[in-house]
C-alpha cells in the first residue's frame, strides 16, 4: 500500500470518467469520445501502478468507446438504438467468457508481471469488458456489471493507494444507480 499523492494525469482521469459515465446514464452519445480520453489517462495512471491488467483494459476501452460511438451511430441504422433487456443468447456466452477470461488474465499477471493483486485485476477487468460490450449495445443488465466491478474496484485502488481513483469508482458506482434507474424507465416506457 501507498501513500496519498496527487497526479494530474488521475485528476483528469477523474474528471473524464464522471463525465463519462454521466453521459452514458443520459444516453448522450458524447459519452464515447470523452470515454476515449479518459481511456488514455488511466492508461498512464495505471501503468504507474502496477495494474496491468487494468492498463491494458484502458486500451480496449479506447477501442469499444470507438465501436458504441459507432453504434450508436450507425448510418443504416433505421431508428435510434434503444435500451432493452440481455437476450439469453448473449448470457450464454457472456458468463462462461468472463470466467474464463478473468481466470487467464489473472494466471497471466500472476506469471509475467510484478502485479500484487493478479486476481482482482483479472476479475475485474473481466467485469468491466463485458459491461461495456452491454452498453454499446444498450443492454439494461450491463449496469449490474458495472455495479459489482466498482464494489471490487472501490477498495482495490484504495488499497494501491489511488485514493482519487477509487473515490472516482464510489461516484461511478452511484453513476451506475442513477444509470440502471434511467435506462430502466426508459425500457418501461417502451413495453
Amino acid at each position: 500500500m501507498t501513500g496519498v499523492s496527487f497526479s494530474w494525469t488521475e485528476f483528469f482521469g477523474f474528471v473524464t470518467g464522471a463525465a463519462a459515465v454521466w453521459l452514458l446514464a443520459k444516453q448522450k452519445i458524447w459519452n464515447w469520445p470523452v470515454g476515449m480520453a479518459n481511456a488514455v489517462f488511466y492508461i498512464v495512471v495505471f501503468m504507474r501502478s502496477g495494474l496491468y491488467g487494468d492498463a491494458g483494459l484502458q486500451v480496449v476501452y479506447a477501442l469499444m468507446n470507438a465501436y458504441g460511438w459507432y453504434n450508436w451511430l450507425r448510418p443504416q441504422r433505421e431508428t435510434e438504438l434503444k435500451v432493452r433487456r440481455t437476450p439469453g443468447r448473449d448470457w450464454g456466452w457472456m458468463v462462461p467468457a468472463t470466467g474464463i477470461a478473468a481466470v487467464g488474465l489473472a494466471r497471466f499477471l500472476a506469471a509475467y508481471t510484478d502485479s500484487t493483486v493478479p486476481w482482482w485485476d483479472g476479475l475485474t477487468t473481466s467485469l468491466s469488458l463485458v459491461a461495456i460490450y452491454g452498453q454499446s449495445k444498450k443492454f439494461v443488465e450491463s449496469w449490474w456489471i458495472w455495479i459489482l466491478a466498482d464494489l471490487i474496484y472501490i477498495p482495490l485502488y484504495g488499497y494501491k493507494g489511488l485514493w482519487l481513483t477509487s473515490f472516482l469508482y464510489g461516484v461511478f458506482l452511484i453513476l451506475c444507480i442513477v444509470g440502471l434507474r434511467a435506462w430502466a424507465g426508459a425500457l418501461r416506457v417502451r413495453a
